[in-house]
C-alpha cells in the first residue's frame, strides 16, 4: 500500500490518538465498577471505526496494527501482543465486512467488532494456555461486548455527526 504524505500523517495522528485513549482507559479500570476480569470499554476502537469509515480498510488496519505493536512496546508487555493483535485483527476483519452492509449502522459494526475482539482474545488465550478452558468465559465476554460495543458505537456516531459538514467522511 502506497500512502501519500497526507494519508501517512493522518495514520500517524490517529495511531497516536488510539494509543492515548488506550493508555487513558488503563488509568480507569472498568473492573472497579463491573467486577468481571478482562473487561475494557475499548475506547481506542472509536479511532479504529473513524479510520475505517474516513480512510478505508487498509489504512484502518495499518493504524490498528501500529497501535497494538506500539502499545505493547510502550507498556513493556510483549506477552500481551498476541492478545492485542489477534483480538484487534479479528475485530477489524469483522468490522470491514459489516461496514459493507448498507443496512447496518455504525452501532452494529461496533458491536460486531467488540464481539469479534473478544473471540480473538479468547482464541489467543486458548493458543497461549494450550487448552480450551478460556472458551467457557466467552459467553460472559460476548454479553459485555453488547454494552461496550454499543457505547463505542454511540460515541463514534456522535463523532461522525459532528464531522458530517467537514467532508472528511467517505460515505
Amino acid at each position: 500500500m502506497k500512502l501519500t504524505t497526507h494519508q501517512l500523517t493522518a495514520c500517524a495522528v490517529l495511531t497516536a490518538m488510539a494509543l492515548a485513549l488506550s493508555y487513558l482507559e488503563g488509568l480507569f479500570p472498568l473492573t472497579a465498577a463491573i467486577p468481571i476480569p478482562g473487561i475494557k470499554l475499548g475506547l481506542a476502537n472509536i479511532v479504529t471505526l473513524f479510520a475505517l469509515y474516513a480512510l478505508g480498510p487498509g489504512q484502518a488496519m495499518l493504524i490498528l496494527v501500529a497501535r497494538c505493536i506500539l502499545g505493547a512496546v510502550f507498556a513493556g508487555n510483549m506477552n500481551a501482543l498476541i492478545f492485542s493483535l489477534l483480538g484487534g485483527v479479528t475485530a477489524m476483519a469483522v468490522m470491514i465486512g459489516l461496514s459493507r452492509l448498507r443496512r447496518l449502522s455504525v452501532y452494529g459494526v461496533s458491536i460486531g467488532g467488540a464481539a469479534a475482539h473478544n473471540c480473538g482474545q479468547v482464541a489467543a488465550a486458548v493458543l497461549t494456555l494450550g487448552n480450551g478452558a478460556p472458551v467457557y468465559y466467552l459467553p460472559v465476554l460476548l454479553a459485555v461486548s453488547l454494552l461496550t460495543g454499543a457505547l463505542t458505537g454511540l460515541v463514534s456516531a456522535s463523532l461522525f455527526r459532528a464531522l458530517s459538514h467537514t467532508g472528511i467522511m467517505k460515505g
